[in-house]
Order: structure tokens, then sequence, then C-alpha cells
């Protein structure tokens, strides 16, 4: 063998966001137990194609000993991805609680009789219905090929909202949420999976609803590079919420790729 470049993936930054799949032509990437692979040396031409689609710099070049690229068995190898699986695959384990879900109808009256807080006893009239339409609802959680998604508009929202704001259902009715804190979440990860979430679900509009606290303003930075990053003009809406919960301002405007 002699030396050439190959790529090199370091796992401890991967997140298994999948945005290097496609950017590589010869399927010499593929997510493999969470993490990117090269799944062999044969298939990777050492063009580097796939160094700028990851977000979180795990992607590089080296040069070391390694089989020449094969441009027939990576001929044999696309061809193999594009043929059906003669079985289904089964679904990885997963903890129930992030299985994806959706709803179809609210909550009937009966079954959501609201319970005291103050007296820890039922109450006997019914509470106004959730507008909530899916699960799970925190981004780092949500599947971006979930069905849900499909041609959905998506409500981007900073976790402290829905606490301040007494009347948040009126903004969800309709609409898929996706919730992110800015400031104590990884960014970059945000930012990669909404990416994900825009290029695979024909997502028609994002309304990013954040806090007035400068730092909560971060998710319209996320939301705005995800939009960049998914290649896709995106309609981008843009509501700042006071920490009383006051609307204080939304701006529309048409996201630039």
């Amino acid at each position: 063998m002699a030396k050439r470049k190959i790529v090199e993936i370091d796992e401890a930054k991967c997140d298994g966001c999948g945005l290097c799949v496609p950017g590589c032509a010869e399927g010499a990437l593929q997510i493999v137990d969470g993490k990117a692979r090269l799944v062999s040396e044969v298939y990777c031409d050492g063009l580097g194609a796939c160094l700028g689609e990851c977000p979180r710099g795990a992607i590089r070049m080296v040069e070391r000993e390694a089989p020449d690229f094969d441009e027939a068995a990576v001929g044999r190898h696309l061809a193999a991805l594009e043929s059906p699986a003669p079985e289904p695959a089964r679904p990885a384990p997963m903890c129930p609680g992030s299985r994806a879900r959706s709803f179809a109808l609210p909550l009937s009256g009966r079954n959501r009789a609201r319970v005291s807080v103050a007296s820890g006893a039922e109450a006997t009239e019914a509470g106004p219905a959730s507008a909530l339409g899916h699960w799970p609802v925190q981004l780092r959680l949500i599947p971006p090929g979930a069905q849900f998604l499909q041609g959905a508009h998506l409500l981007l929202v900073a976790d402290c909202v829905p606490v301040a704001m007494p009347d948040f259902q009126r903004l969800l009715g309709g609409r898929a949420i996706a919730l992110a804190c800015p400031k104590l979440d990884d960014a970059r990860e945000h930012t990669a999976r909404l990416a994900a979430i825009l290029a695979g679900s024909e997502v028609e509009s994002v309304t990013v609803v954040h806090m007035e606290v400068p730092c909560c303003s971060g998710l319209q930075v996320i939301a705005q590079a995800a939009i960049n990053a998914s290649e896709r003009q995106v309609p981008l809406k843009d509501i700042t919420v006071s920490i009383r919960g006051e609307v204080l301002a939304e701006v529309a405007g048409a996201a630039v790729c």
C-alpha cells in the first residue's frame, strides 16, 4: 500500500448529525452506532468534498498508507445502497419518551380535567385543550425525518418562553414546535440538527420565539445559520417576548441562503 490522502473522523467531536453523508458522492461515509464512519478506505477518493459539511469540525484529511481508491468498488457499493433491503431494519433501541408521535385530535374535555395545585383535588370543570400536535418537543430529540415535520410551519422556541407567556398556546396551534436554549445548550449541535430538519422535511417556514434578554437572541442566529446550511429559501419570522410574557416585537422577512 502506498501513502495517499484519506479522510479521518474524530469520534469525540462527531455528534452523528449525518450532514456529511450526502456530501460524499462515493458513499464512503455512513452513520454507524450514532457516529459518522468511513465504511471502506477504497471508497474514499481523498478529494475531501465532505470536509465542509461537518459543523463540528470532526472530519479532516490525513496522508497515510491506505488501499487505492477503487472506482469499480464504489459503483457496486452505490448500487447496493440504492437496492431495497430484503428485510426492514430493526429500529435502534431508544428511550420511550423520545419516540416520535403525532396527535391527531386534542384531548377531550373528559380526559383533560384539571387538577387543583392548591388542594390536590381534581377540578370538576375541564381545562382548555392543548394545541400540542406531536412529541418530542426538544430540538435535540426531534428526528429530522419525523412525519409531523413534513410541510410543517415550525416554531423554534426558547425554553423560557412558554413559562413567561400566558397565552403561548395561541402561537402553537397548527404548528410543529422545537424547544431549545441558545445559552445553556450547544449552539453548533442545534444548528446542525435544525439544518438536517430543514433539508429533509420540507418545512415551509420557521418562526423563532425568544425572550428579550440578549443571550436569548442567539436562537435567531441558530435559525438563520441552519437555513443557510440547508441551502433552502425558508421564510423566517422573529418574535421577542418580555420577561413578563408580553410580545415586544414581531419581525418577518424571507431568509436568504
